[in-house]
């Protein structure tokens, strides 16, 4: 018993070892899991638990997008294990907004692009975003608008211009996600853009642009001429 204890504490360190070198593009992505389990089950092989995770989910983002709940169904899986693995994604997505830091000048939709894209990651459901700058397309503020479900979100034109009114912004940004489907714009993408360029337009507040990101890509309004059709 004691062997096969300190076997598992010996392979607990060499893999600690190697991240340490190497970094994470030494691992495979189950091997990653394996060492991120070490601290939420101090003790044990929890290799296979790594593996049964991945082949339960299909794959590393489908583990870290799984809810606490859907985590627990998966044998060896308890409260304290399912809260760290999703908690991950969370963390990761507040470390790059908070690398996003207001008194950025931005100048065109590659930059609005970059500066919004950590707002939407590991999102789980729609969520829509209000980005508003001065004159010299130096960042105010960033606000959430709405999170909605699995199809839709909120953007309210009143929600939104009182929010541009608070930040005394000159210039504003749209931005939402869809979390299925593709970048395409819908209807109700083009409704909404219109009747908050419509309330903007009489406040003197510039629509720049209305951005929509999906899985790492976005569609920008403006450049495909949407926008200008309003």
């Amino acid at each position: 018993m004691n062997e096969k204890k300190n076997c598992h504490v010996g392979h607990r360190q060499r893999l600690k070892n190697r991240f340490l070198r190497n970094g994470e593009v030494a691992f495979e992505n189950h091997e990653l899991l394996e060492l991120l389990l070490f601290y939420a089950i101090p003790q044990g092989d929890v290799n296979p638990l790594a593996h049964r995770l991945m082949e339960h989910f299909g794959s590393l983002s489908g583990v870290f997008d799984a809810s606490v709940s859907d985590l627990m169904q998966v044998p060896g899986v308890g409260e304290h294990t399912a809260l760290l693995i999703h908690m991950l994604p969370q963390i990761a997505r507040r470390y790059h907004i908070d690398r996003s830091s207001t008194g950025n000048v931005l100048r065109d939709t590659m930059d609005y692009a970059d500066w919004l894209r950590p707002y939407f990651f590991g999102a789980r459901n729609e969520m829509s975003y209000l980005l508003c700058m001065n004159a010299n397309g130096k960042v105010l503020g960033c606000d959430l608008l709405d999170e909605g479900d699995l199809t839709s979100c909120a953007l309210l034109p009143r929600q939104v211009t009182a929010i541009a009114l608070r930040y005394r912004a000159s210039a504003v940004v749209l931005a939402h996600c869809h979390v299925v489907g593709s970048t395409q714009p819908s209807y109700a993408d083009h409704e909404t853009t219109l009747a908050c360029r419509k309330m903007l337009d009489r406040l003197d507040i510039e629509l720049l642009d209305h951005l929509i990101f999906c899985d790492g890509d976005y569609v920008s309004l403006a450049q495909t001429g949407e926008l200008n059709r309003f």
